[in-house]
């Protein structure tokens, strides 16, 4: 059995699955680096992964 599927526990976190998707690295920010609705929309459209790293906004240029 292909265990990439399979359920784990990651310390207190309980994942449906062992696939872990990094951050987009503001590609669909708004103009000053906030995230926008298009963040919100990737991020939905991804929901089936086990766990999805975010990235904070960035604090400077």
């Amino acid at each position: 059995m292909n265990e990439l599927f399979t359920p784990m526990n990651l310390g207190s976190a309980s994942l449906q699955n062992r696939i872990v998707m990094a951050p987009m690295t503001r590609a669909r920010a708004n103009g000053d680096g906030s995230p926008g609705p298009l963040a919100a929309e990737y991020y939905a459209q991804r929901g089936s992964v086990g766990l999805i790293i975010t990235e904070g906004t960035q604090p400077s240029d």
